[in-house]
């Protein structure tokens, strides 16, 4: 029985990685493929899987969670989040509250819902995924303008916590009659306080453990890790804080410090991610009976209606009041927050719970995702292209060698590019003076790489890609006035 099983769960596996490639070649959202092919898997579909354990699912989708939101913060580049901050937070508080207060008062209003079971279901779709969104965009080689991606990159990475925090809460207040608004006031304010201090704190102790243990099998790192991610959930959760928040601060932290092995530790979370969204995604597409949704259609449009075109939008202009970006950016914004996996989990909470009307709002949230990424997610590279908020995407160039940062090794592997304009076209290396600590490893010319030496001419268009401290590195950029980058370990 057992290896049936695991030919069921590889075959899975299989389509949804294979899958991924239409998502590319067509700019159809991955999460959509996924969440399709759990529901030909399950008992309404040709797969026949029958499974109908929500206890199951909101376990898998926890776990999920904690290791999306830690490669999440793994990759997030401080520099470019710390310009909009301040915008990411609102977007992440304020946005998500303005947001499941409108649909809430929507769905009660107009649906029949009761005021706490309205409120429940627009906290439960109150979050976005803003990986869908880069997917789609990498797919048909869109950028985007400005602090537009790292802002959205903020925004999904911390709004989880809230949205998480509205549906516990709420359920909560339904079934615990003496529980007073107050109290939940101040639960929050305790969740982001010690979720906040615990990332921190966490983050600087993976960092240090990862750095001083010195451990004899490369292959044992990412084991250390990866129990410094649920230990450091586990602890704020255990404590009161929010778990979720701890996690994606602590990669953060990680992630912009150097440490042993950094690139293959991001590129194992990074695929463990990526087999937590499919596993996540399969699971709650397995979960949902598509018979079921067909009664709710009707219902689902309007809220997934409601969400789009007044609550996000409201949510957006309200939340970036205080900000500078333009119009058009926020309209960007506001049309791209797409619904992902995290709507669906949290809308398992209301059945275990077993609070009035829970099958419903698991069904019309379920209805509420797909409409979101059905209608959003296909039409993001016509908006940007309408709003005027897209570039022409530069690919991330993959060099032929590879760069370990070692303790106590100051130097960083960067590219500096080379203006098509810039008067060291036609000068040899050796004539630019560069400081002792500033070695040129690289160049890419074109669609070739070269080794330099001293007399090499460089060429207007080049890549350097150099070795150096980031004292030397900055005053290279400030002699030649040119625009530098890391490389990405």
């Amino acid at each position: 029985m057992n290896e049936y099983i695991l030919i069921g769960a590889s075959v899975l596996l299989l389509i949804s990685v294979l899958a991924s490639k239409i998502s590319d070649r067509f700019g159809v959202p991955a999460l959509l493929l996924f969440l399709i092919l759990g529901m030909l898997a399950g008992s309404d579909g040709p797969g026949g899987i029958y499974f109908d354990d929500p206890a199951l699912a909101q376990f898998i989708g926890v776990i999920a969670l904690i290791l999306i939101l830690f490669a999440g913060g793994l990759d997030t580049e401080w520099n470019s989040i710390r310009p909009v901050i301040k915008e990411g937070l609102l977007l992440s508080t304020l946005g998500v509250f303005i947001t499941a207060l409108i649909v809430g008062l929507f769905v009660s209003a107009l649906l029949g819902l009761s005021l706490v079971e309205g409120l429940l279901l627009g906290s439960i779709v109150s979050s976005t995924d803003a990986a869908a969104v880069f997917s789609v965009l990498r797919s048909k080689g869109v950028g985007l303008k400005g602090q537009l991606k790292p802002l959205l990159e903020l925004e999904s990475g911390s709004n989880d916590p809230m949205a998480i925090f509205l549906t516990v809460g709420l359920i909560q207040l339904m079934t615990q009659p003496t529980l007073s608004l107050a109290n939940l006031i101040g639960r929050f304010i305790l969740q982001m306080l010690i979720g906040t201090v615990l990332g921190y704190v966490m983050g600087r102790v993976m960092l240090h453990l990862v750095n001083r243990l010195k451990l004899g099998y490369e292959g044992l790192y990412p084991v250390l890790t990866l129990s410094l991610v649920f230990l450091t959930f586990g602890v704020t959760n255990g404590i009161g804080g929010s778990g979720f928040l701890a996690v994606y601060l602590a990669g953060i932290v990680l992630g912009n410090h150097d440490f042993i092995h950094k690139r293959s530790l991001m590129r194992f979370h990074d695929g463990l991610a990526w087999l937590m969204q499919i596993g996540m995604f399969l699971t709650l597409g397995l979960l949902v009976f598509p018979s079921r949704l067909i009664p709710i259609a009707g219902m689902g449009l309007l809220v997934a209606g409601c969400l789009m075109f007044i609550a996000r939008p409201v949510s957006i202009f309200v939340s970036l009041l205080p900000s500078t970006l333009n119009w058009r950016e926020k309209a960007f914004i506001s049309w791209v927050g797409l619904r992902g996996a995290v709507p669906i989990m949290l809308a398992t909470f209301p059945l275990l719970a077993r609070v009035p009307q829970a099958s419903l709002i698991f069904n019309v949230v379920f209805f509420v995702v797909l409409t979101s990424v059905l209608l959003q997610g296909t039409s993001i590279p016509l908006v940007a292209q309408w709003l005027r908020v897209g570039v022409p995407a530069t690919p991330k160039r993959m060099y032929p060698i590879e760069y370990t940062p070692m303790v106590g090794l100051k130097s960083e592997l960067k590219e500096l590019a080379i203006p098509s304009d810039s008067y060291m076209d036609g000068k040899t290396i050796v004539e630019l003076g560069l400081p002792a600590n500033f070695l040129v490893i690289l160049i890419a010319r074109d669609h070739a790489f070269l080794q330099p030496s001293g007399g090499t001419i460089l060429r207007g268009g080049d890549t350097l890609l150099v070795l150096s401290d980031r004292k030397s590195f900055e005053e290279v950029q400030a002699k030649l006035n040119l625009p530098g980058e890391g490389a990405g370990d």
